[in-house]
């Protein structure tokens, strides 16, 4: 339920003619409605309308927990108005991703005496002005913050040094090496590090992982119960991670319970994480675990850590085998009902029982799958990526067929040639000569290609009975479905040039096409989606059925689908975006996609859409058809397209936009650059972090970090 001030009738008001007054609703009815509508248009709009909203829009179940991190229209008058009429009723303030908002709208938060939770990621702050702002709040207890260049922590104050340690929930991503808050942080029993700093500075200079003189002091853990690191690219940041790493191998504290670390790439592992990890398997019992794939490579770790009641674990991108799954991880389906969240992204063996002698495209062995589901029969969020799990013929073992006994599953994470039923028969794509005439006969128009509208149209009269036809029937409250080529890497990497040519598909992702997407179509409570590497879509008539059917999608993301060089789905995607009312995020990657006037008009219709971000090799775009759709569209607020037009092009049309729409939407962001121009890092530095992270850079998020790690 959702309306505007504008809406809402008066108490004097006439009755409708249909008998029903918004006002006669109980107040319990009430709230609940009013708790769907943002906290500034409550406060700011809505209570102003009668008196009976007055009171009710400054209840305090309203008021006591404020989310500002995705309210796109919010400006720093708004939360100044907003502080000044509830600022002492607030206890739990998120402006998460705010980046638009200017520094000095932080001063504002000190009329928020009684604040316990703060999350700040994302906006602009300083030293100084963080030292003002937490001198004030002396009952805060949780603090998320960024940790840019510049950051001084001899600049804070004693009152502000004083709050910091009282804090035991901390969040800090840092842009530079540095300590942050942390050393003043005395109680803190949950750390989250995120590293984000480049190896380069703007001018090209490299940058060192040893922190700025005077933060030698050193980092409290004794009271730590979660540790968590997460490192973008780059070996600056894994000199830092290991000097906040330094002061837990010298003594692990007593209460830990969950111990991540996320690293891309190779994270080699020192004489120091080494007595860490010893510590830890003598001295704790774990809750959740992830590791650099480095640690647990080859090493008996695994077979000395201890578990209490895990609920996450993340062994992405190791050797893990399937064998040393069960038995040591596992433990013979021992104790772990508890287990939530799985992520085995890029375990090529986890499946098999030994890895030494098997191929990486091997069938895997059922029975341990089919422990693994016993085991963690209550598991919500499980990735099987990036690996090629090929189920063998034998009756009932497929793996569609086994994880559809996990009916608890909110998301999943499979590779395209997982679903593909035993035995299927591959249909070979049209080859190339088919799609454009080589000959100087009569010209043949190669336009949009049309499309079956009803799945029996295609004659298929199998459908139904395909194993991942079943899976999707018996996962009927997934919320997150990512069904990613095992071979698949997207053309925009992250601080590298973009890859001009991908791995081809696994030979069993060519029985992967349209009907099998149509089976998507059954999740209906499906959130979020996306597609990569599918070879075999030929018209692309499965999305329709997912628009019509899947009214709660909120994200799509689709990437590489069909026969390389044809983009052949056009059509059928223009017909699903008409129904996708709800839809706010739609990332595109395709290699000569073109982003015309018809395409443009189709996507008018997500009314709901707030980010768009296009990646197309060779891929062209019509300037025009942009700005009628950003008019037409009043909520987006973040455009990115990175295409294959001239560097000329990409500026007037991005100026362009911002030009005629910044005033009115604070928050936009537009990005528009060739994608295989060689400055391209250097534009993707500047794009703010929320938007890089969420949609723009191409990743698998299934079980990516525990589940309710932070809001």
């Amino acid at each position: 339920f959702f309306f505007s001030s504008q809406e809402v009738v008066s108490e004097e008001s006439e009755e409708e003619s249909n008998g029903i007054n918004l006002m006669e609703f109980s107040d319990e009815i009430l709230l609940h409605i009013l708790s769907y509508v943002p906290c500034t248009d409550l406060v700011l709009n809505v209570r102003r309308t009668c008196r009976k909203l007055s009171m009710l829009c400054l209840d305090k179940s309203l008021t006591h927990t404020v989310l500002l991190h995705k309210d796109y229209k919010v400006n720093k008058d708004k939360v100044k108005q907003l502080m000044r009429d509830i600022g002492k009723e607030i206890y739990q303030l998120n402006m998460a991703g705010c980046y638009w908002l200017p520094s000095s709208t932080i001063d504002h938060i000190t009329r928020c005496k009684n604040l316990v939770k703060l999350n700040l990621s994302g906006c602009h702050i300083t030293s100084l002005r963080l030292s003002k702002m937490l001198s004030t709040l002396q009952h805060l207890r949780s603090l998320a913050i960024d940790v840019n260049p510049g950051f001084d922590a001899s600049q804070l104050s004693s009152e502000c040094k004083a709050t910091l340690s009282r804090v035991s929930e901390l969040k800090q991503t840092l842009y530079t090496p540095s300590y942050g808050v942390v050393p003043c942080c005395t109680s803190l029993e949950k750390l989250l590090l995120y590293f984000e700093i480049l190896d380069r500075s703007r001018e090209g200079f490299m940058l060192s992982g040893q922190l700025m003189v005077g933060e030698s002091n050193v980092p409290h853990y004794q009271n730590l119960r979660i540790f968590y690191a997460r490192l973008a690219p780059g070996y600056v940041n894994q000199e830092v991670v290991r000097l906040y790493l330094a002061v837990l191998s010298d003594r692990t504290p007593e209460n830990l319970h969950a111990f991540l670390i996320s690293a891309p790439g190779s994270f080699a592992e020192t004489g120091a994480t080494k007595n860490l990890l010893d510590s830890m398997a003598r001295n704790v019992r774990l809750d959740a675990l992830q590791l650099p794939k480095d640690w647990i490579n080859g090493s008996g770790l695994l077979q000395h850590l201890k578990f209490n009641n895990p609920f996450y674990f993340s062994f992405s991108r190791c050797t893990l085998s399937g064998g040393h799954l069960i038995q040591r991880v596992i433990n013979g389906g021992k104790d772990l009902k508890s287990l939530t969240s799985l992520n085995l992204s890029g375990c090529v063996h986890c499946l098999a029982p030994e890895s030494l002698f098997r191929k990486v495209e091997g069938d895997i062995d059922s029975s341990i799958l089919e422990s693994l589901v016993v085991s963690c029969c209550n598991l919500r969020h499980l990735n099987l990526s990036a690996a090629h799990h090929h189920s063998s013929e034998s009756i009932g073992n497929h793996l569609c067929q086994l994880l559809s006994r996990l009916k608890h599953l909110l998301s999943l994470a499979l590779p395209v040639c997982s679903i593909t039923d035993a035995g299927a028969s591959v249909e070979k794509p049209p080859t190339a000569p088919n799609l454009v005439p080589q000959t100087f006969g009569r010209k043949v128009r190669i336009g949009i290609q049309t499309y079956p509208r009803n799945l029996a149209d295609q004659g298929n009269q199998k459908i139904e009975s395909s194993v991942f036809w079943a899976l999707m029937g018996s996962l009927r409250f997934l919320k997150t479905l990512e069904i990613i080529g095992s071979s698949f890497s997207s053309a925009m990497p992250r601080n590298e040039p973009a890859i001009r040519n991908s791995l081809p598909p696994c030979f069993r992702a060519h029985s992967v096409g349209d009907s099998e997407v149509a089976a998507i179509s059954q999740l209906t409570y499906l959130q979020s989606l996306t597609l990569a590497q599918l070879p075999n879509i030929l018209t692309g008539s499965g999305l329709v059925n997912i628009g019509l059917q899947c009214q709660h999608l909120r994200t799509l993301s689709l990437a590489n689908l069909g026969v390389m060089g044809k983009v052949a789905y056009t059509s059928a995607l223009m017909d699903m975006l008409k129904h996708c009312k709800c839809l706010r995020d739609l990332r595109l990657e395709q290699p000569y996609f073109c982003a015309g006037a018809q395409f443009f008009q189709a996507l008018s219709h997500c009314s709901s859409l707030q980010r768009l971000c296009i990646v197309s090799r060779s891929g062209t775009l019509q300037s025009d058809a942009v700005m009628s759709f950003m008019a037409n569209c009043l909520e987006v607020i973040m455009c990115h397209m990175f295409v294959g037009e001239s560097l000329t092009v990409c500026k007037n049309l991005q100026q362009s936009i911002v030009r005629s729409f910044q005033a009115e939407r604070p928050a936009l962001n537009v990005v528009i650059f060739p994608l295989l121009h060689e400055d391209l890092t250097e534009v993707i530095r500047d794009v703010p972090m929320r938007h890089l992270d969420e949609i723009t850079l191409f990743k698998s998020r299934v079980a990516e970090e525990p589940p309710n790690l932070w809001w």
